[in-house]
């Protein structure tokens, strides 16, 4: 596993627990918002090796009870479901963040029981994909992973971070569409780190993040804001 990054301590990452998030290095995205641009572009990073990673969630057992893997991309890792195996084999639940482009990575960690959550980003309406979501990868896998999800095999979420000029009611309304009777779906707030891959991009107000709430709601089960 190529790991280049780790928070000891998370309360947000894996609502309702205790966990420490892995950031694994590289991703087939380039989302301009993207907060983790470093991780995604190869640049200012200090490796993490597995065996110092592995030592500190072992002395970390009773204190933790889960490990958020996420990225970059971490489906692009080869040795992701041997990785998670070995986080499991210790007691830990595991949630995975996942752009969705690789289904089945996500088809065969859920087959065997390798995780417990997962959250898997919705960049924006299919049509309007391209638009966000910069870089290569299949729409159809993508839509894929979305069919996988709501099956219901495990508990997950779709989030979309909005950010003005790319989300818009049109695409909103799309995403409703398209996620029909999905489970749950956060809408997060964008935040400008002053790293992210685009400069001068900007949030989407709370009023109008409420009104797109409103208009999910129609055809989702749960939804909320994140971050407002």
């Amino acid at each position: 596993m190529k790991i280049f990054g780790l928070e000891k301590l998370s309360m947000v990452d894996y609502e309702g627990h205790l966990c420490c998030t892995v950031f694994t290095a590289g991703c087939n995205f380039r989302c301009p918002y993207c907060h983790n641009s470093d991780l995604v572009e190869g640049k200012n990073l200090h490796e993490i090796t597995e065996e110092e990673f592995f030592d500190f969630i072992n002395k970390r057992k009773g204190l933790l009870d889960a490990v958020c893997v996420s990225g970059g991309e971490p489906s692009l890792q080869p040795d992701l479901i041997d990785f998670i195996k070995r986080i499991k084999s210790l007691g830990y639940l595991v949630k995975l963040d996942s752009n969705g482009t690789n289904p089945k990575v996500i088809k065969e960690l859920v087959r065997q029981n390798l995780l417990d959550y997962i959250a898997m980003d919705i960049k924006n309406s299919r049509e309007s994909y391209r638009k966000t979501a910069h870089g290569y990868f299949d729409l159809a896998k993508i839509k894929e992973s979305v069919e996988f999800l709501k099956q219901g095999k495990i508990p997950y979420e779709f989030r979309t971070t909005l950010v003005k000029g790319h989300h818009t009611e049109k695409e909103i309304k799309e995403i409703a569409l398209w996620l029909q009777g999905a489970d749950k779906i956060y809408l997060q707030c964008f935040v400008d780190s002053g790293s992210c891959i685009t400069e001068g991009l900007e949030r989407i107000e709370k009023e109008e993040a409420e009104n797109f709430k409103e208009i999910l709601s129609k055809t989702i089960k749960e939804v909320y804001l994140r971050g407002y």
